[in-house]
């Protein structure tokens, strides 16, 4: 029997017990502030594993020092980072980081749910509730995929970390905070909700909102006011055009060629005034700006900035009532690896091995850890995992179970050649 195979069988023989795993950690509700519970469930897992495990509070004093800190509270008590070392035989062998965040976002109403969102329910090879697809079938997965390993007895040259991190969903805190206590490796695979597919880049994100002021007067006179929703509109159009601009090149890009806006600027909330007979004297815009592979947040920001600069050129009024922007919440830079790296290279072949076809190569939509592994803590980053894209956030979320017991054999193989056989002890 050969090493897939061996890989694929062990896997086999404990399919239940990684289903019933998986159950118990998304019947947790571990929204933001409330990952305790998933990751008490966690550590003692990577524990019983046999695993070096550490677990801690995420330190704000530490986390504000960093450039790529936003924070949305001032503690983190009560949510720790959970990381698990399997530490290699050899100081030359390449390691690397199986990252994947606990956290979750909130369910919203459960009487639209099918299946309640923390049940952890199977029905025809899916198992649903909130973070089954966005994240924790893909944490699942890596899980599988390092223990496997161990199961079959194999010793590695280079070290594997598994992190479970805390508040990915609202910033990155968890991964800032694992990097800062000094966890660095080779190269990191995150199981990100892909589709199987493998995303050698990966955008940023930042949340924003944007401050127009207009002039009050009473509804039935509003000619002698001026409205901050109508020069809202200006904004919102020039918002638009922006995001054109700043797609277009994208388009040409291979790894973007499928999809119509790579990088949205997305207006979640537009909202204005205080009474129906007033006229609106200050509107609010928020919303999502997408951040392009490569670029840095500095460089996005400026562009937004230029762009409401830019304003008193199409409308005077902007000239004396400059619409500003204020940045806060998500600040996800962005992340990847080079097209020729040598991790994703070993990821595309495995995948061939197990698939038995050629994997497809994208680029994410959407923010991710990866852009702090990256940029923070200078290590490439690989987004792979079995989750439904469409799914995440959505009502009744689920996993497919074959492709997260699929992602985690491709996983092992590869983390196995990655790096590299010191020993085999059975």
């Amino acid at each position: 029997m050969d090493l897939q195979q061996k890989i694929h069988s062990k896997i086999a023989e404990r399919r239940d017990e990684y289903i019933d795993f998986l159950k118990q950690i998304v019947k947790e509700p571990s929204t933001t502030g409330n990952e305790l519970g998933a990751q008490t469930l966690m550590a003692d897992r990577l524990k019983q594993s046999g695993l070096d495990v550490d677990v801690w509070i995420p330190d704000y004093d530490e986390l504000v020092k960093s450039k790529f800190f936003n924070p949305l509270r001032d503690n983190y008590e009560g949510s720790p980072n959970v990381v698990g070392v399997l530490k290699g035989a050899s100081n030359e062998g390449r390691s690397v980081i199986l990252n994947g965040h606990i956290d979750v976002v909130p369910s919203g109403e459960e009487s639209k749910w099918t299946h309640h969102p923390y049940s952890g329910e199977v029905v025809d090879g899916k198992l649903y509730g909130r973070g089954t697809t966005d994240m924790k079938g893909g944490n699942i997965s890596t899980l599988i995929a390092l223990e496997t390993v161990m199961a079959l007895g194999i010793e590695l040259k280079g070290d594997v970390i598994y992190e479970s991190v805390i508040e990915e969903e609202t910033g990155g805190a968890g991964t800032l905070a694992a990097i800062q206590r000094g966890y660095k490796a080779d190269v990191a695979i995150i199981p990100e909700p892909s589709e199987m597919r493998i995303f050698p880049k990966q955008q940023g994100s930042l949340w924003f909102e944007i401050e127009v002021t207009g002039l009050s007067a009473h509804g039935g006179t509003r000619y002698e006011g001026v409205s901050a929703l109508e020069k809202g509109w200006i904004v919102f159009n020039e918002i638009m055009k922006l995001e054109e601009k700043r797609n277009a090149p994208l388009r040409n890009d291979p790894l973007y060629k499928d999809n119509p806006i790579p990088i949205p600027i997305n207006i979640g909330q537009f909202n204005g005034g205080y009474f129906p007979s007033s006229v609106a004297e200050k509107a609010k815009i928020q919303g999502r700006y997408g951040v392009a592979p490569g670029e840095t947040i500095e460089e996005a920001k400026e562009q937004f900035v230029n762009m409401l600069e830019n304003l008193k050129t199409i409308d005077d009024w902007f000239e004396k009532h400059p619409a500003t922007v204020k940045w806060g919440g998500i600040h996800l830079p962005p992340g990847g690896c080079e097209l020729d790296h040598p991790m994703l290279e070993i990821l595309k072949e495995k995948y061939a091995d197990v698939e038995k076809k050629e994997a497809v190569l994208a680029g994410s939509t959407w923010g991710t850890d990866g852009g702090l592994l990256t940029q923070a803590g200078g290590i490439p980053s690989i987004v792979f995992g079995p989750g439904t894209t469409s799914m995440a956030h959505f009502t009744d979320e689920y996993v497919e179970l074959d492709k997260l017991f699929k992602t985690a054999e491709i996983i092992a193989l590869a983390i196995i050649e990655w790096c590299e056989i010191n020993s085999i002890k059975k």
